[in-house]
Protein backbone atom coordinates (compact mmCIF):
# COMPACT_ATOMS: atom_id res chain seq x y z
CA UNK A 1 0.00 0.00 0.00
CA UNK A 2 1.05 3.61 -0.46
CA UNK A 3 3.11 5.35 2.19
CA UNK A 4 2.65 8.90 3.43
CA UNK A 5 5.95 9.91 1.86
CA UNK A 6 4.81 8.75 -1.59
CA UNK A 7 1.48 10.58 -1.29
CA UNK A 8 3.26 13.74 -0.11
CA UNK A 9 5.71 13.61 -3.02
CA UNK A 10 2.93 13.23 -5.59
CA UNK A 11 0.86 16.01 -4.04
CA UNK A 12 3.84 18.38 -3.84
CA UNK A 13 4.66 18.02 -7.54
CA UNK A 14 1.01 18.23 -8.59
CA UNK A 15 0.30 21.26 -6.41
CA UNK A 16 3.38 23.15 -7.60
CA UNK A 17 2.39 22.55 -11.21
CA UNK A 18 -1.29 23.44 -10.69
CA UNK A 19 -0.32 26.78 -9.10
CA UNK A 20 1.72 27.78 -12.16
CA UNK A 21 -0.91 26.35 -14.51
CA UNK A 22 -3.73 28.40 -12.93
CA UNK A 23 -1.62 31.55 -13.04
CA UNK A 24 -0.90 31.00 -16.72
CA UNK A 25 -4.57 30.32 -17.53
CA UNK A 26 -5.71 33.45 -15.66
CA UNK A 27 -3.16 35.50 -17.59
CA UNK A 28 -4.19 34.15 -21.00
CA UNK A 29 -7.98 33.87 -20.68
CA UNK A 30 -10.02 36.95 -21.53
CA UNK A 31 -12.84 37.34 -19.01
CA UNK A 32 -16.02 38.71 -20.57
CA UNK A 33 -18.74 40.42 -18.51
CA UNK A 34 -21.98 38.57 -17.81
CA UNK A 35 -24.72 39.20 -20.45
CA UNK A 36 -27.19 40.18 -17.74
CA UNK A 37 -24.72 42.52 -16.08
CA UNK A 38 -24.93 40.67 -12.78
CA UNK A 39 -21.98 39.23 -10.95
CA UNK A 40 -21.71 35.47 -11.20
CA UNK A 41 -20.80 33.42 -8.20
CA UNK A 42 -18.05 30.83 -8.54
CA UNK A 43 -17.76 28.73 -5.43
CA UNK A 44 -14.53 26.85 -4.91
CA UNK A 45 -14.78 23.10 -4.66
CA UNK A 46 -13.77 21.25 -1.53
CA UNK A 47 -11.04 19.36 -3.37
CA UNK A 48 -8.48 21.28 -5.39
CA UNK A 49 -7.20 20.13 -8.78
CA UNK A 50 -3.91 19.04 -7.25
CA UNK A 51 -5.72 16.88 -4.68
CA UNK A 52 -7.85 15.26 -7.38
CA UNK A 53 -4.74 14.51 -9.45
CA UNK A 54 -3.00 13.07 -6.38
CA UNK A 55 -5.91 10.76 -5.58
CA UNK A 56 -6.17 9.57 -9.18
CA UNK A 57 -2.46 8.75 -9.33
CA UNK A 58 -2.59 7.06 -5.92
CA UNK A 59 -5.50 4.90 -7.09
CA UNK A 60 -3.44 3.55 -9.99
CA UNK A 61 -0.57 2.83 -7.59
CA UNK A 62 -2.78 1.02 -5.08
CA UNK A 63 -4.04 -2.55 -4.95
CA UNK A 64 -7.66 -1.51 -5.52
CA UNK A 65 -9.30 -2.35 -8.84
CA UNK A 66 -12.29 0.01 -8.66
CA UNK A 67 -12.16 3.75 -7.99
CA UNK A 68 -15.31 3.70 -5.87
CA UNK A 69 -13.93 1.20 -3.37
CA UNK A 70 -10.60 3.03 -3.27
CA UNK A 71 -12.27 6.36 -2.54
CA UNK A 72 -14.95 5.22 -0.10
CA UNK A 73 -12.94 2.59 1.78
CA UNK A 74 -9.34 3.79 1.71
CA UNK A 75 -9.39 7.56 1.12
CA UNK A 76 -12.39 8.37 3.30
CA UNK A 77 -11.30 5.83 5.92
CA UNK A 78 -7.54 6.39 6.16
CA UNK A 79 -6.63 9.66 4.40
CA UNK A 80 -9.14 11.97 6.09
CA UNK A 81 -6.32 13.76 7.90
CA UNK A 82 -4.30 14.32 4.70
CA UNK A 83 -7.35 15.45 2.70
CA UNK A 84 -9.65 17.25 5.19
CA UNK A 85 -12.03 18.64 2.52
CA UNK A 86 -13.16 15.36 1.02
CA UNK A 87 -16.39 15.35 -0.98
CA UNK A 88 -18.83 12.60 -1.83
CA UNK A 89 -17.87 10.00 -4.41
CA UNK A 90 -20.37 11.35 -6.97
CA UNK A 91 -18.90 14.83 -6.60
CA UNK A 92 -15.39 13.42 -6.92
CA UNK A 93 -16.34 11.80 -10.24
CA UNK A 94 -17.55 15.20 -11.44
CA UNK A 95 -14.32 16.83 -10.28
CA UNK A 96 -12.33 14.40 -12.43
CA UNK A 97 -13.66 16.00 -15.62
CA UNK A 98 -12.89 19.49 -14.29
CA UNK A 99 -9.32 18.45 -13.47
CA UNK A 100 -8.77 16.57 -16.75
CA UNK A 101 -6.87 19.38 -18.49
CA UNK A 102 -4.49 20.07 -15.56
CA UNK A 103 -3.93 16.32 -15.29
CA UNK A 104 -2.97 15.94 -18.95
CA UNK A 105 -0.68 18.97 -18.84
CA UNK A 106 0.88 17.68 -15.61
CA UNK A 107 1.66 14.34 -17.26
CA UNK A 108 3.14 15.95 -20.38
CA UNK A 109 5.26 18.36 -18.33
CA UNK A 110 6.33 16.46 -15.21
CA UNK A 111 5.95 12.73 -15.95
CA UNK A 112 7.96 12.43 -19.16
CA UNK A 113 11.59 11.33 -19.10
CA UNK A 114 14.47 12.70 -21.14
CA UNK A 115 15.99 11.16 -24.24
CA UNK A 116 19.33 9.43 -23.59
CA UNK A 117 20.15 8.40 -27.15
CA UNK A 118 18.96 4.80 -26.67
CA UNK A 119 15.21 4.32 -27.07
CA UNK A 120 12.75 1.47 -27.55
CA UNK A 121 9.38 1.65 -29.29
CA UNK A 122 6.35 -0.61 -29.05
CA UNK A 123 2.56 -0.48 -28.82
CA UNK A 124 -0.11 -2.23 -26.79
CA UNK A 125 -3.83 -2.65 -27.21
CA UNK A 126 -6.34 -0.97 -24.90
CA UNK A 127 -9.53 -2.96 -25.37
CA UNK A 128 -12.66 -1.21 -24.09
CA UNK A 129 -14.77 -4.38 -24.00
CA UNK A 130 -14.51 -8.10 -24.49
CA UNK A 131 -14.76 -9.52 -28.00
CA UNK A 132 -18.14 -11.11 -27.24
CA UNK A 133 -19.61 -7.64 -26.55
CA UNK A 134 -18.25 -5.75 -29.56
CA UNK A 135 -21.56 -5.67 -31.43
CA UNK A 136 -23.44 -4.58 -28.30
CA UNK A 137 -20.92 -1.94 -27.20
CA UNK A 138 -22.19 1.61 -27.82
CA UNK A 139 -20.12 3.91 -25.61
CA UNK A 140 -17.15 4.05 -28.03
CA UNK A 141 -19.06 3.17 -31.18
CA UNK A 142 -17.88 6.18 -33.22
CA UNK A 143 -14.50 6.60 -31.50
CA UNK A 144 -12.84 3.20 -31.08
CA UNK A 145 -12.07 0.75 -33.88
CA UNK A 146 -11.29 -2.90 -34.37
CA UNK A 147 -7.63 -3.81 -34.51
CA UNK A 148 -5.41 -6.84 -34.67
CA UNK A 149 -2.28 -7.69 -32.71
CA UNK A 150 -0.21 -10.80 -32.18
CA UNK A 151 -2.75 -11.92 -29.55
CA UNK A 152 -5.78 -11.60 -31.85
CA UNK A 153 -8.58 -9.15 -32.65
CA UNK A 154 -9.85 -6.51 -30.23
CA UNK A 155 -12.06 -3.41 -30.12
CA UNK A 156 -10.59 -0.24 -28.67
CA UNK A 157 -7.44 1.83 -28.94
CA UNK A 158 -3.68 1.50 -29.18
CA UNK A 159 -1.14 3.09 -26.87
CA UNK A 160 2.17 3.72 -28.66
CA UNK A 161 5.15 4.18 -26.35
CA UNK A 162 8.80 5.16 -26.59
CA UNK A 163 10.99 4.62 -23.53
CA UNK A 164 14.67 5.25 -22.83
CA UNK A 165 17.20 2.84 -21.35
CA UNK A 166 15.99 3.81 -17.86
CA UNK A 167 12.48 2.58 -18.76
CA UNK A 168 11.11 6.13 -18.54
CA UNK A 169 8.35 7.05 -20.99
CA UNK A 170 9.66 9.82 -23.22
CA UNK A 171 6.89 9.88 -25.82
CA UNK A 172 3.44 8.33 -26.26
CA UNK A 173 0.42 8.61 -28.53
CA UNK A 174 -3.11 7.24 -28.28
CA UNK A 175 -4.72 6.10 -31.53
CA UNK A 176 -7.57 3.95 -32.74
CA UNK A 177 -7.07 0.22 -32.77
CA UNK A 178 -6.78 -0.04 -36.56
CA UNK A 179 -3.74 2.28 -36.85
CA UNK A 180 -0.61 0.39 -37.90
CA UNK A 181 2.57 0.62 -35.85
CA UNK A 182 4.61 1.76 -38.86
CA UNK A 183 2.21 4.55 -39.81
CA UNK A 184 4.29 7.43 -41.20
CA UNK A 185 2.45 10.32 -39.50
CA UNK A 186 2.39 8.44 -36.21
CA UNK A 187 6.12 7.71 -36.25
CA UNK A 188 7.04 11.28 -37.16
CA UNK A 189 4.96 12.64 -34.27
CA UNK A 190 6.27 10.07 -31.81
CA UNK A 191 9.89 10.74 -32.75
CA UNK A 192 9.55 14.53 -32.81
CA UNK A 193 11.74 15.05 -29.71
CA UNK A 194 13.76 11.82 -29.97
CA UNK A 195 17.43 11.59 -30.92
CA UNK A 196 19.78 8.66 -31.33
CA UNK A 197 18.99 5.00 -31.93
CA UNK A 198 15.44 3.68 -31.78
CA UNK A 199 14.91 -0.08 -31.51
CA UNK A 200 11.66 -1.78 -32.52
CA UNK A 201 10.26 -5.10 -33.62
CA UNK A 202 9.36 -6.22 -37.14
CA UNK A 203 6.11 -4.26 -37.02
CA UNK A 204 8.12 -1.03 -37.36
CA UNK A 205 9.72 -1.88 -40.70
CA UNK A 206 9.08 1.22 -42.80
CA UNK A 207 9.65 2.38 -46.33
CA UNK A 208 13.02 3.80 -47.27
CA UNK A 209 11.56 7.32 -47.59
CA UNK A 210 10.20 7.22 -44.04
CA UNK A 211 13.54 5.88 -42.75
CA UNK A 212 15.31 8.80 -44.42
CA UNK A 213 12.94 11.35 -42.89
CA UNK A 214 13.59 9.92 -39.44
CA UNK A 215 17.32 9.78 -40.09
CA UNK A 216 17.40 13.44 -41.15
CA UNK A 217 15.60 14.29 -37.91
CA UNK A 218 18.32 12.53 -35.90
CA UNK A 219 16.59 9.17 -35.34
CA UNK A 220 18.11 5.88 -36.53
CA UNK A 221 15.36 3.27 -36.60
CA UNK A 222 16.74 -0.26 -36.08
CA UNK A 223 14.50 -3.32 -36.46
CA UNK A 224 14.82 -7.00 -37.19
CA UNK A 225 14.24 -8.17 -40.76
CA UNK A 226 11.64 -10.57 -42.12
CA UNK A 227 12.47 -13.87 -43.79
CA UNK A 228 11.69 -12.59 -47.30
CA UNK A 229 13.94 -9.52 -46.92
CA UNK A 230 17.56 -9.15 -47.89
CA UNK A 231 20.03 -9.42 -45.06
CA UNK A 232 21.78 -6.23 -44.00
CA UNK A 233 24.90 -5.59 -41.97
CA UNK A 234 24.36 -4.72 -38.32
CA UNK A 235 26.82 -4.05 -35.55
CA UNK A 236 27.10 -6.42 -32.61
CA UNK A 237 26.00 -3.64 -30.29
CA UNK A 238 22.73 -3.17 -32.20
CA UNK A 239 22.08 -6.92 -32.21
CA UNK A 240 22.51 -7.01 -28.44
CA UNK A 241 20.19 -4.02 -27.97
CA UNK A 242 17.53 -5.64 -30.13
CA UNK A 243 17.63 -8.65 -27.83
CA UNK A 244 17.21 -6.32 -24.86
CA UNK A 245 14.02 -4.88 -26.38
CA UNK A 246 12.09 -6.86 -23.77
CA UNK A 247 12.58 -3.90 -21.44
CA UNK A 248 9.67 -2.08 -23.11
CA UNK A 249 7.53 -5.20 -22.84
CA UNK A 250 8.23 -5.20 -19.10
CA UNK A 251 7.27 -1.52 -18.98
CA UNK A 252 3.98 -2.26 -20.76
CA UNK A 253 3.36 -5.13 -18.35
CA UNK A 254 3.82 -2.72 -15.43
CA UNK A 255 1.42 -0.26 -17.03
CA UNK A 256 -1.26 -2.90 -17.42
CA UNK A 257 -0.89 -5.06 -14.33
CA UNK A 258 0.31 -2.51 -11.76
CA UNK A 259 -0.98 0.85 -13.00
CA UNK A 260 -4.22 -0.55 -14.49
CA UNK A 261 -4.15 1.37 -17.75
CA UNK A 262 -6.66 -1.06 -19.30
CA UNK A 263 -10.08 -2.16 -18.10
CA UNK A 264 -13.54 -2.65 -19.61
CA UNK A 265 -15.63 -0.55 -17.20
CA UNK A 266 -15.46 2.81 -18.97
CA UNK A 267 -18.68 4.81 -19.08
CA UNK A 268 -17.45 7.77 -21.14
CA UNK A 269 -14.57 8.87 -23.33
CA UNK A 270 -13.59 11.37 -20.62
CA UNK A 271 -13.14 8.59 -18.10
CA UNK A 272 -11.07 6.58 -20.57
CA UNK A 273 -8.67 9.46 -21.27
CA UNK A 274 -8.37 10.26 -17.55
CA UNK A 275 -7.57 6.60 -16.85
CA UNK A 276 -4.81 6.49 -19.48
CA UNK A 277 -3.12 9.69 -18.30
CA UNK A 278 -3.47 8.78 -14.62
CA UNK A 279 -1.86 5.38 -15.28
CA UNK A 280 1.05 7.00 -17.15
CA UNK A 281 1.57 9.39 -14.24
CA UNK A 282 1.44 6.46 -11.80
CA UNK A 283 4.05 4.60 -13.85
CA UNK A 284 6.35 7.61 -13.52
CA UNK A 285 6.14 7.36 -9.72
CA UNK A 286 6.84 3.62 -9.56
CA UNK A 287 9.75 3.07 -7.16
CA UNK A 288 11.36 0.44 -9.41
CA UNK A 289 11.32 0.19 -13.19
CA UNK A 290 12.80 -2.52 -15.48
CA UNK A 291 15.71 -0.36 -16.57
CA UNK A 292 18.80 -1.30 -18.58
CA UNK A 293 22.29 -0.83 -17.23
CA UNK A 294 24.14 0.41 -20.32
CA UNK A 295 27.82 1.26 -20.62
CA UNK A 296 28.32 3.27 -23.79
CA UNK A 297 32.06 2.51 -23.85
CA UNK A 298 31.62 -1.26 -23.96
CA UNK A 299 28.82 -3.04 -25.75
CA UNK A 300 29.38 -6.20 -23.70
CA UNK A 301 28.29 -4.62 -20.39
CA UNK A 302 24.55 -4.43 -20.99
CA UNK A 303 22.31 -5.86 -18.31
CA UNK A 304 18.60 -5.90 -17.62
CA UNK A 305 17.84 -5.03 -14.00
CA UNK A 306 14.33 -6.01 -12.94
Amino acid sequence: MLTNDQITEIFFLADEYCIHFEQYIDHCVIKLPSPSGKLTRKKNSGLSDSEVITLLVCFHLSDYRTLKHFYTDYVCGHLQRDFPCLVSYNRFVERQKEAALPLMMFVMSCCIGSCTGISFIDSTKLAVCKNQRIRQHRQFKDVAARGHTSTGWFFGFKLHLIINDKAEIISFRLTQGNVADNNENLLLRLCKDILGKLYGDKGYIVKHSVFEKLFYDGVQLITKIKRNMKNSLMSVYDKIMLRKRSVIECAIDSLKNICQVEHSRHRSIHGFVITVFSAIAAYHFLPKKPALSVDTDSSSSIQLSL
